[in-house]
């Protein structure tokens, strides 16, 4: 089985249509989606017009279950400043059922269980840590994550091959018998969060990534991918919907700094 990996696609229709094309040269049997698909100030519908065509296995992320939440509100309207709630705005009913009957979790198989954060919690990094002091002799506020934590999220393992997303960062780990991947982000390859210490998500370059897993005789190969596409058209797009925070990550790869006074 040669299995390609998509998450954290936020809306990004340009960086998805290219990882469509790659993952067609690779000849991949199947490709499943671990969720954050729409939230973002690029194009939620056609981005879920385009999805929904595919009938890919696909799980939910912690931005449909809060997009979920602002159309579940009776006060309205929504606050087209948020990535949320300008991904509500744009929904469509078809597009809210069909995120409504999504997962948070997807056992693929006997061997690949699917989730967004760990198998507990949609919110829970996986293979990073958040720790304090960001900013301090330039700190990102965020490390690789030790093996013992990277045990302690597993919980009881189910499958000997899990998939994660979520952080955006693309990586792998063998913790025991079980091999977790992390395909990156599709649509975003950099931001900010404060949650629960602040941090920064950089992957320094605007590729969209994504994952090709193929099954061989000695076990799996992994193949983290990082394809180029019109990065900087998407950036001028974030721009015109007033998020220059996101027009800076598309562009760049990176979180923009304050200028130094």
């Amino acid at each position: 089985m040669k299995l390609a990996v998509i998450s954290d696609i936020h809306g990004n229709l340009l960086a998805l249509q290219a990882v469509l094309a790659d993952m067609a040269r690779q000849g991949v049997s199947q490709t499943v989606n671990l969720g954050d698909i729409l939230s973002g100030p690029l194009q939620p519908a056609e981005t879920a017009d385009l999805l929904m065509a595919q009938h890919f296995p696909t799980i939910r992320g912690n931005h449909e279950r809060q997009v979920l939440a602002l159309l579940d509100r009776p006060d309205g309207p929504f606050d087209p400043s948020t990535s949320d709630g300008y991904t509500a705005g744009q929904l469509l009913p078809a597009h809210r059922v069909w995120l409504r009957g999504l997962p948070a979790s997807l056992a693929l198989d006997a061997e690949v269980l699917l989730c967004h954060g760990t198998p507990a919690s949609d919110l829970q990094y996986w293979l990073e840590t958040v720790v304090t002091g960001f900013g301090q002799n330039g700190s990102p506020g965020v490390r690789a994550a030790t093996p013992a934590e990277i045990s302690a999220r597993l919980g009881q393992p189910t499958h000997p091959v899990v998939l994660c997303g979520h952080t955006h960062v693309p990586r792998l780990a063998q913790s025991g018998g079980v091999l977790v991947v992390n395909p990156g982000s599709v649509g975003l390859p950099a931001y900010d969060d404060v949650h629960p210490h602040p941090h920064v998500i950089e992957n320094g370059a605007p590729h969209a990534r994504y994952a090709v897993l193929e099954k061989t005789a000695q076990g799996w190969q992994v193949d983290l991918r990082a394809v180029p596409y019109d990065h900087l058209a998407q950036a001028a797009v974030a721009s015109r919907h007033g998020r220059e925070d996101w027009a800076h990550a598309l562009a760049t790869g990176y979180v923009r700094r304050p200028v130094a006074g």
